[in-house]
């Protein structure tokens, strides 16, 4: 391979240097006006183009050279003319070269001069040309003789408005000349893939592959030619040009032209036109890509309906969705091996179009995809993965033109689609239908639609059967559950029965999630829930429902319990307290005290048996403190009941700074400012005096063991509690606590056995500064603070 390679490369180098030489000679023979000799050494250096030694890519570098030479050589024939030399008399000159191949360049260029000229039709000269063209049958030499042709040509064709506009026939005469030539070159084309050994074939067909814009631009030239009308291109250009691309009957000529038709034509001609363009489509041979090429008519076809309003009704008025469709079918059926990946490109495309064209047929849009899993049918879960690509891009279609996901639930063979893809793929689709209503703010607001929703995103509700979830990457699993959170919050209906059943159709679904997925999903289900709780309280004292109301907050809050039970199995227990105090809190503005009750022992019982983790245990005693000190719906005993078992708690913590901060956070507990029946100011000053002592003992304990005493801090922020409570007006918080207490603080700083601490001497500090800014505030609150000495 290497020795051809190079074989070619001194051929080319020895073409090249021949076709400089004598353009050489040509120059100087221009430069004297000899016209003899410049015909002789133009005629010598063509001959360089009659070699066989090189491949199309090589012989084509040595073209454009000769054919910068050609462009100099139609200067000098337009000179000539000018200076009263006879243009008849140089076209029959050039003809007594001793070489055809010579002879018709000469030839082509000469005539171009010849047109220009005016002395003959245009028609006339571009006849000749093309026939003489026959004259060389070789593949290589003939296309690029006939591209030359074209080339020299395709300002001087005798269309309508043009200078060489002939009789009333003209714009036939210039379509003639453009469709023989191409007609020529197409069989000049394909006779190269029969030229030579079979064992060349490949590279045969890899170098026809870099000619094939020498034969296209045929069709190019042909789209330009301004007569050729609707009219023109249905009766003569169109059949002419398809009953060569049939009758050729080879593969790459075939794809690669009609791919062209497409592409250079308007698309309103196609449209017109559709009958006759589908129906060479079944004609074409077995191995053609079809699939991209119709796909490609289809989406300029949707790029047009796109464009503008006022075409639309062309599309109506020629049954196009109809005769796409069936065209589709008869491609399938006359292709039974087509791959999975060009069955759903054509239904993809035809979505597309259908969706632009007719955006307010629905039943059509149905109907492709019900003719989609028709063909899908038999298949099971589709791997391939361009395939599942294109289904991806099938289903995202609808989404994309409606902006809503609930025109997408209208069509009932939606989700038979989605039943082809593979696990990952359905997950990436569910993905993609929850960010369109994210995106759109969609309002989904029955339970039927719910239910028809989560059957779609049920790829990332639980686990496919059989597949377990280990395998999937921990960040790309917690995004997806968030989706499906946010998603959840978002349902919503203003009537509470409805909204009820919403819940109940998403907790039906979001129970089959498995461990992994519950703590996800569970508290948005939650929160839902006391949206709706909270949309009853408005009309409780009306009691809108009657007495046998179905939907009532007690019955909702059952439902709660229920759920948020399946969380400390599923290893979450501190999420199921959260949710649980959250349930308690919203019980007590229902005035539900046995609910509350209910909750708060439920929230204990995980303390007491599944939080063991100490941190968790300091935040989840936090929470019980706060949410116990904003209810207001317990009688004395159950208050006394839950709040003797929290400071209890308290007092069990491992390390005895969280003690001593869980015991004077308990001291809120016993004095409620907006609640008489809360004011208990001994049991304040018993929870902070305990809290003393718990930090006394954490410094002796801590002196024991590194020889200091460590940080005050504990005192200071105690000292806090008491300037908080000694504003509310406590009167067990005396003058002299405060003072002794500052005391205290001061002799533990004065320590030796003090530990240096930035941070807590700027507490200390804020904490003196507030004590001074009191005093000088004046008034009660100045009198107040006027007897402490800081």
């Amino acid at each position: 391979m290497l020795e051809g390679t190079e074989d070619e490369e001194k051929f080319l180098a020895a073409g090249i240097a021949g076709l400089q030489q004598n353009s050489f000679y040509m120059h100087r023979a221009l430069d004297s006006n000899n016209l003899k000799d410049a015909l002789k050494y133009s005629a010598q250096m063509l001959s360089e183009l009659r070699t066989s030694k090189l491949s199309p890519h090589k012989y084509y570098e040595l073209y454009m050279r000769a054919f910068d030479q050609l462009r100099k050589l139609e200067m000098f024939f337009e000179e000539e003319t000018r200076h009263g030399c006879s243009i008849i008399d140089l076209y029959e000159l050039v003809q007594h070269a001793g070489n055809i191949l010579p002879r018709l360049y000469l030839l082509c260029t000469i005539g171009s001069v010849y047109i220009k000229s005016k002395e003959a039709p245009a028609k006339d000269v571009l006849k000749d040309l093309v026939e003489m063209c026959h004259g060389i049958q070789n593949p290589v030499r003939g296309l690029f003789l006939r591209s030359y042709l074209s080339q020299v040509s395709r300002d001087k064709l005798p269309d309508i408005g043009s200078e060489y506009e002939g009789d009333a026939d003209t714009v036939v005469d210039a379509v003639e000349f453009v469709l023989q030539n191409f007609t020529e070159m197409n069989k000049l084309w394909v006779r190269m893939q029969h030229q030579g050994p079979a064992r060349g074939k490949e590279k045969r067909e890899k170098e026809r592959n870099e000619l094939r814009d020498l034969v296209g631009k045929n069709l190019h030239v042909l789209s330009q030619i301004e007569g050729v009308d609707l009219d023109m291109y249905k009766d003569v250009v169109l059949p002419r040009v398809l009953e060569q691309v049939v009758n050729c009957k080879d593969m790459l000529a075939q794809f690669y032209l009609m791919d062209c038709i497409i592409q250079v034509f308007p698309d309103e001609y196609h449209l017109q036109t559709l009958d006759v363009l589908l129906g060479a489509y079944p004609q074409l041979q077995p191995s053609v890509d079809i699939k991209t090429v119709l796909s490609q008519l289809m989406d300029r076809l949707s790029n047009y309906a796109a464009s503008s309003a006022e075409v639309l009704p062309e599309f109506l008025q020629v049954e196009a969705f109809s005769k796409l469709s069936n065209a589709i079918g008869k491609v399938i059926e006359a292709q039974p091996d087509m791959p999975t990946f060009g069955v759903v490109t054509l239904y993809s495309s035809l979505l597309k179009f259908t969706l632009h064209v007719h955006p307010d047929r629905l039943d059509y849009a149905d109907q492709v995809l019900g003719a989609c899993v028709e063909k899908l049918s038999g298949k099971g879960k589709i791997e391939d993965n361009k395939a599942t690509k294109q289904i991806v891009a099938l289903l995202s279609a609808p989404l994309e033109k409606y902006n809503d996901v609930l025109t997408a639930l209208k069509l009932s063979n939606y989700p038979r689609v989605l039943e082809y893809l593979d696990v990952p793929t359905n997950k990436v689709m569910a993905t993609v239908i929850i960010q369109s209503i994210m995106k759109n703010g969609t309002q989904i607001s029955t339970s039927d639609k719910v239910e028809a929703l989560f059957e779609l995103i049920k790829g990332l509700i639980k686990d496919s059967d059989g597949i377990p979830n280990d395998e999937a990457d921990e960040d790309d699993f917690k995004e997806e559950q968030n989706s499906v959170a946010r998603l959840i919050q978002m349902l919503y209906n203003d009537d509470p029965e409805e909204f009820l059943k919403i819940i109940d159709t998403v907790r039906k679904h979001i129970l089959t999630g498995g461990p992994k997925r519950l703590p996800f999903t569970v508290p948005p289900l939650v929160f839902s829930s006391l949206k709706l709780v909270r949309q009853l309280q408005g009309g409780q004292n009306e009691n809108p429902f009657g007495d046998d109301a179905s939907t009532t907050p007690k019955k909702i809050f059952q439902l709660l319990n229920q759920t948020i039970e399946t969380l400390p199995g599923v290893q979450a227990p501190e999420l199921a307290l959260q949710l649980y105090l959250q349930c308690a809190e919203a019980a007590n503005n229902s005035d539900l005290e046995p609910v509350a009750y209910e909750f708060f022992t439920q929230a204990y019982i995980l303390y007491e048996e599944e939080i063991s983790d100490s941190r968790a245990q300091i935040t989840a005693l936090h929470l019980i403190i706060g949410t116990l000190q904003r209810m207001h719906i317990f009688g004395v005993e159950n208050r006394d009941t839950l709040t003797h078992k929290a400071t209890g708690y308290s007092a069990k913590l491992l390390k005895k700074p969280d003690q001593c901060r869980a015991v004077y956070a308990c001291s809120h507990l016993f004095w409620i400012d907006d609640r008489d029946n809360i004011k208990d100011g001994e049991r304040v000053l018993l929870c902070l005096k305990r809290a003393l002592r718990i930090a006394n003992a954490a410094q002796q304990m801590s002196n024991a063991a590194r020889g200091s005493t460590g940080s005050a801090v504990l005192f200071i922020e105690i000292l806090n509690k008491y300037l908080y409570f000694f504003e509310k007006g406590i009167p067990e918080i005396t003058v002299a606590s405060i003072q002794s207490l500052i005391e205290l603080i001061m002799n533990e700083l004065q320590s030796d056995s003090a530990t240096a601490d930035p941070a807590m001497d700027a507490f200390l500090a804020s904490t003196m500064r507030y004590i001074h800014f009191q005093k000088q505030k004046g008034g009660a609150v100045g009198e107040k603070y006027e007897p402490i000495k800081v």
